[in-house]
Order: C-alpha cells, then structure tokens, then sequence
C-alpha cells in the first residue's frame, strides 16, 4: 500500500465505466488511479487527493472536457491536463489548448501503450516543473545566504594564501618581497616573479592574488614546461572541433576560465618564440582566439608569470622576446633561495613536518635539536621542494614521532650537497698559517666524529672530551651548527 501511495497519482475522467476501466488496466501498474464519471466528481477527487495528470474526455454530459480543464488549470494550475476524444473538431483542439493549456490531445480509439508513454512523459514533465519552480523560489530566497557562503569561502582562502600564510622568520629577506609585492597586489598590473626551483614562486603568485580585486575570480596555474609546445596553445587559448587530430570536441582554455581572475604561467621562460608571439597578441587585445576558431574571444585576467631563468640575459641571447619581457615585467619579485634565508628553515621545516605528518597518517612528529642543527647547515640546492622530500623520507624511516639526526640522509648530515660534499673529503688545504691549518683540522675532526655519533652532541662531546657547551661552542665557531 505505502509503494502505491508513492505512485504518481492519474485522476481519469469519463462517463463510460467501461473506459474508466480500460485506462485503469491500462496505467495502474505505474500510477495510483482515481477515477471520476463527471465534472462534479472530478472536482471531490481534486479536493481530496493531490493529482498529478488528469486526463478528461472530451465529449460528457455537462461541461465539455476543455471547459472543465479550464477551470482545473485556474484552481489547480500544477495539475497536467490531458484531453481524449473521438472527434477530431479543430476548434475544440484550438480552444483546449489555447483556454485550458492542454499537455496533449490523444484521439479514439487510443492504444495502451501510447496511452502509457504520454502520462509517463506528463508526469515526469510535472515533477520537473516542479523542481524548477522550488529551485526558482530557493535562489530567490537563499540569495542572501548565498551571497555570505561566497564572502566565508574568499575570506577563508584569503586567510589560507595570504601574504601571512608563507611561511618566515622575523627580519626575513621574504619580509621585503612580500610588503612590496602587498602593495602592488591591489593594482592590476602583470607581475614576474623570478627565483630558484622550489622557491615559493606559486605561493608568492597566489597571495598577490588574493590580496588583489580579482580575489573572487579563478586562479588558474599552467606550467608552460611540462606541457608540449604543439599543446600549449590549445590548453591556455582553447581550441574548436576538428581543428587537429584528437580535437573532437572544443575546448574551453585557462585563459577563458580565469576570466576576472588570474592566470599564472609557471617556468615561461621555457616557452618557445613562436609562442611569445601569440602570447604578445593575447596580452596586447585583451582577447584570445582558439585554435581553429576565426573569432576572437575577449578576456580579462592577470597574468602573473614566473621562471628561475635569467630572462634578462635570454633577452640579451634572442631566446626570449623583448616586448614580451617588458609586457610580462610590470613588477619584478625576486623570491631569495632557501641557502639565503638560513633562518627560515626552521619555522618551514616545522610546518611541513606537520603536513607531511598528516598525510602520512603520523600527526605530532616533531623534529630533534640534532635533526634541526643538520637541516639549517644544509645548503638545499632544491629549496623548499627539496627540504619537503627529506622531512617525509625522514618520517618515514622514524619509529618515533620525534625525529632525530639519524633519520636524515647523509647528504643532509654531511652539511653539504653534490660537488661540495665531495670537495669536504679533499685533503687539508696545503697553505696558510699554522693556526689556519690547525683550525682546519680541529673543525675537521668535529665533523668527522658528529657524523659518525648522527649528530649526538653527547656522545660527540664525550669522545672528544669536550663539555656539550664547550663542543657547542666550537660548532658555531667552525659554522657546523646554524
């Protein structure tokens, strides 16, 4: 009983009982099925019960099928009216239609099946003019509420890649980059930022983005290395159907979808000059035409461009245009590399303990003073990027939340990477005093026993004979400690 109150509900409407019948046998496998045998029995039945699809003939005592739908339509305008007739009288189709809103007109005789598909396709049309009518009347009223859903996700990702967000000490070389790049954030010019691999460049180009006016836009990021260049084009531009082997549908580009917003070209200056060319026109118009396509779309972003090339000097080379260059370069920010900035491991090093903690599922790790002594005397050739590689390889070889030296690998430990580790295994240098050359040997022999305690200043000072104050001493004296 519940399963048929579920149903769709038909009220059929005829004066023949043998009809009622056979529209009964025919939709109540489908439908819950109220029959009436006149207007007046109709209007009980519409009372009583919500119906979804009436379907009324034409031809009965009393009112006319039309006229009484006519009055279902003004006081039960949700209700889909359906008119049977075995007469063919184009003025009573005109009027059903044009005074009662008639879904459809079926003719007698009808067949079962046909009967069956258009109260299917008359219900279902019912149920999603419904929807659309809540969904109307839902934006209307939500859009307050809306409009603070908005504000609450841009103010919290403000709050995620704003300029505070990047991590730092106090009196970092980023301190200046950062209240420059602030300032120039509320403006909308082009911005190139330069810099080392695994700098922070991105997260530099996010927070000008959302410290600017085109917050509430996209960020769009493409990295103009890893994509080849025949694909470049179509993936920042667009491209239309057909336009080259594979197109087989178009294709909206990045530049299109950060409309309002910003677009971050990572590593451009890898870009060939065919390319520049194109990229020039884009900049220049404000507008963009997809591969394939004979019309150009305006657009209107921010690009914010970064490369750890020299691109003055591929200038200089013909490598990379000068218009370009000085399109591209409104303001220029030099993110310094992490070897420059040795006080601001730490503070890094222990928030991406955290979130590499996380996503390992081994929250609450923590760094030793021993762990933490060795990464600030590394000089990190890969930045950022490299220091993250390292705290994950060193989480996961820990059988402890607390990480020590030991966990670390030995480039890490040696203090020094690729040829310079090498170069700290070279002989004693064979001029200078003797008080430089006995320097050398002190602070050669220190490393030599850190690296083979794993950077345990207790052991290393016992040793060695030395207090852990007196041995601390000496390593900040040598530079072995940060």
């Amino acid at each position: 009983m519940n399963a048929t109150l579920r149903l769709p509900t038909v009220l059929v409407v005829d004066d023949e009982v043998r009809s009622q019948d056979a529209m009964r046998r025919t939709l109540d496998e489908d439908f819950n099925v109220l029959t009436a045998s006149g207007a007046d029995d109709a209007r009980q039945q519409l009372e009583r019960h919500a119906v979804n699809v009436i379907l009324c003939d034409q031809r009965m005592p009393g009112l006319t099928g039309v006229l009484f739908l006519k009055e279902v339509r003004e006081r039960w305008p949700d209700v889909v009216r359906i008119v049977i007739s075995g007469y063919t009288d184009s003025e009573d189709i005109i009027a059903g239609i044009n005074d009662a809103g008639i879904y459809q007109y079926i003719l007698k005789p009808w067949v079962p099946d046909h009967l069956l598909a258009t109260v299917r396709n008359a219900a279902e049309a019912q149920t999603l003019q419904q929807e659309t009518a809540r969904l109307d009347l839902e934006l209307r009223t939500a859009t307050p509420v809306l409009r603070q859903r908005a504000a609450h996700r841009l103010e919290r990702a403000r709050k995620t890649f704003g300029f505070d967000r990047i991590e730092r000490s106090p009196g970092s070389p980023l301190d200046s980059v950062c209240e420059m790049a602030a300032r120039v954030a509320r403006y909308d010019l082009s911005v190139l930022v330069l810099g080392e691999s695994g700098t922070g460049k991105e997260l530099l180009a996010r927070a000008i983005h959302y410290a600017s006016p085109r917050a509430g836009g996209a960020f769009v990021v493409e990295n103009c290395a890893a994509i080849p260049e025949t694909l470049l084009e179509s993936e920042l531009f667009g491209h239309k159907r057909g336009a080259f082997t594979g197109a087989y549908e178009d294709h909206i580009g990045l530049f299109q979808r950060a409309d309002g917003g910003s677009v971050f070209l990572d590593e451009i200056g890898e870009t060939s000059p065919a390319f520049q060319v194109r990229l020039l026109r884009v900049l220049q118009e404000g507008e963009v035409r997809p591969v394939g396509g004979t019309r150009a779309l305006p657009v209107d972003v921010r690009v914010i461009a970064a490369t750890h090339r020299e691109l003055e000097q591929r200038v200089r080379e013909g490598l990379f245009r000068e218009d370009l260059y000085y399109r591209i370069a409104g303001a220029t920010f030099t993110v310094p590399p992490l070897r420059e900035r040795v006080g601001d491991i730490e503070p890094i090093a222990r928030r991406v303990i955290d979130e590499v903690g996380i996503e390992l599922g081994r929250p609450g790790a923590a760094l030793s003073d021993e762990a933490m002594a060795c990464l600030m005397g590394y000089p990190w050739p890969g930045n950022i990027r490299e220091l993250r590689n390292e705290l994950a390889r060193a989480l996961a070889l820990s059988d402890s939340e607390r990480i020590e030296a030991q966990s670390l690998s030995l480039r890490v430990l040696h203090g020094q990477a690729g040829l310079t580790a090498a170069a700290s295994a070279m002989p004693l240098p064979a001029s200078g005093t003797l008080a430089e050359r006995l320097d050398a040997i002190e602070a050669m022999l220190l490393r030599e026993t850190l690296l083979r305690h794993r950077w345990n200043k207790t052991r290393a000072a016992k040793e060695l004979g030395l207090s852990r104050v007196g041995l601390r001493g000496k390593m900040v004296r040598f530079g072995l400690e940060g």
